[in-house]
């Protein structure tokens, strides 16, 4: 019960931010933006596409490029929600009392990142109304539009798992923030340096964030990306139950 306290609190103040109402404008704007382009595109295309076999159709043209899209703008602010979750706790000194109150760590690192995630998950489902609009005047391959969706709430609990994870680590809110941009961007590009044919090139395309989002995205449904997103979600959970057991050793 203490889980869904703590992450209802966190969600109402995420809500009582202007940081965030300046975060879910900004990326509105940017998709909506790119939704219109890209149906316009499509449009002005879709003659010529009508002879072509196996042509792209409106759901990889469209919903494809607004996900994509979607998913380097949250690689960015995801960070800027999730910095000051501990660290701004630390920073404040109301982590104590958090700590010292009858609850444990798992639910205090449970409860953070529900909040966080349920802010997300709203983001996910205006993202998601754009391309889904379409079907007032098209038909739309909803395998492929729920492989994506599916795709992008992985992509962001794996997002909010590492950004509290670093929030953990330091009272400065701005340090955390940089610090998981830089994880998230070193997770997302790993796997250009497995683009040769060395022996360590599996290993970097299977630690790539990219490139399992990019299967889903595609429509390539493959439970070892699902399994990937969850074992680093729980992972990063994990290591921040254990950051707040030893900080609370050492207070």
């Amino acid at each position: 019960m203490m889980t869904f306290s703590i992450a209802w609190r966190e969600f109402k103040n995420l809500f009582l931010s202007p940081l965030a109402w300046c975060v879910l404008a900004v990326i509105l704007f940017i998709n909506a933006w790119v939704f219109l382009v890209q149906v316009d595109n499509f449009l002005k295309i879709s003659p010529s596409l009508a002879g072509m076999p196996n042509a792209p159709g409106v759901t990889d043209a469209v919903a494809g490029a607004v996900f994509s899209t979607a998913s380097v703008v949250m690689l960015m602010v995801v960070p800027l929600l999730s910095m000051g979750l501990i660290s701004g706790e630390r920073r404040s000194g109301t982590l104590s009392l958090l700590l010292s109150a009858p609850v444990s760590m798992t639910e205090i690192v449970l409860g953070k990142y529900l909040g966080l995630l349920m802010f997300l998950l709203i983001m996910l489902g205006l993202i998601t109304l754009m391309p889904l609009s379409l079907a007032l005047g098209t038909h739309l391959d909803y395998g492929k539009l729920f492989s994506g969706v599916l795709g992008l709430g992985l992509l962001l609990g794996a997002f909010s798992a590492a950004g509290l994870f670093i929030s953990t680590l330091t009272r400065q809110p701005v340090v955390a923030a940089i610090s998981s941009f830089g994880l998230l961007l070193m997770l997302w590009i790993i796997s250009w340096a497995g683009s040769g044919s060395g022996d360590y090139s599996p290993v970097f395309h299977y630690l790539s964030l990219l490139d399992h989002y990019g299967s889903l995205l595609r429509g390539s449904f493959n439970t070892t990306d699902v399994a990937y997103y969850l074992l680093f979600i729980l992972t990063f959970l994990v290591l921040s139950i254990r950051r707040l057991d030893t900080y609370r050793l050492q207070h």
